[in-house]
């Protein structure tokens, strides 16, 4: 006849045993190896809590995140070492994109040359100051008097081509550039010329008081009928004491009737 079994205690509960085993897995191993469980129930709760017992220990730390994380942030900030009061060093000074134009006047042309040419990628252009003086070939020694753009005016390195107007040594800078050195002197004023006289217009032989023809100047008719008592009737254009007073209708024929 088999023995019975022994009353279960409280502690014995599966419920209790198996909670203990997932929470406090060192407390629910005593606790299952003491309840009424087979010996293999024992030996596989044992084995799976122990495993999930060491899972934790085993595996790696988390990482610090939130007021952790914040706090050792916090103290690695405050254990650097304060910055230095002394004010950082003044940055270098880049050229500028676009120089400006030195003042080359009163400088020989090579000189002025040289210091314009390292500011622009074309050349200084050279002109004389006077127009009557051309400039010659080697003209390094002679000295800027103008200069077409301003000292002190923005080149833009490309394109600019400034102009200075040169002068030889010893020669005086003229007043505005294109002066003539030598003036040519000024054309003698032309003399005045008389008018020839003129000779008087010969008196109109068709005026009233007038004769024409030779032997009669002072042959004249003061109306037709003095005409007709001299027997002059009909009087024609050119016979002595003829006038326009005496030919009304101007043909030529005066007293025809």
């Amino acid at each position: 006849m088999p023995m019975p079994r022994p009353p279960r205690r409280w502690w014995q509960h599966p419920a209790l045993i198996i909670t203990a085993l997932v929470v406090l897995p060192p407390a629910g191993i005593a606790l299952a190896w003491t309840s009424q469980w087979e010996r293999t129930q024992k030996i596989l709760a044992t084995v799976l809590s122990g495993i999930w017992f060491l899972i934790p220990l085993l595996s790696d730390p988390p990482k610090e995140t939130g007021a952790e994380g914040k706090a050792q942030t916090t103290a690695a900030a405050s254990a650097s070492p304060a910055p230095s009061s002394s004010p950082p060093p003044a940055p270098t000074p880049t050229p500028s994109a676009e120089p400006q134009m030195p003042s080359a006047v009163g400088l020989p042309y090579a000189q002025a040359e040289k210091t314009v040419e390292e500011l622009i990628d074309g050349e200084l252009k050279a002109l004389s100051a006077y127009a009557d003086v051309s400039l010659p070939t080697e003209h390094g020694t002679w000295l800027v008097c103008f200069q077409d753009v301003t000292a002190g005016s923005r080149l833009v390195a490309r394109s600019a081509a400034p102009v200075v107007h040169l002068v030889a040594p010893g020669t005086p800078c003229p007043a505005t550039p294109g002066t003539d050195l030598r003036p040519k002197p000024a054309a003698p004023a032309p003399a005045p010329t008389t008018a020839a006289p003129t000779a008087d217009p010969a008196p109109d032989d068709e005026t009233g008081g007038s004769g024409g023809g030779s032997g009669g100047a002072n042959v004249s008719y003061r109306n037709c009928a003095a005409v007709r008592a001299a027997g002059a009737a009909p009087i024609r254009r050119g016979d002595p004491g003829y006038g326009r007073h005496l030919d009304r209708d101007g043909d030529g024929v005066g007293c025809e009737s």
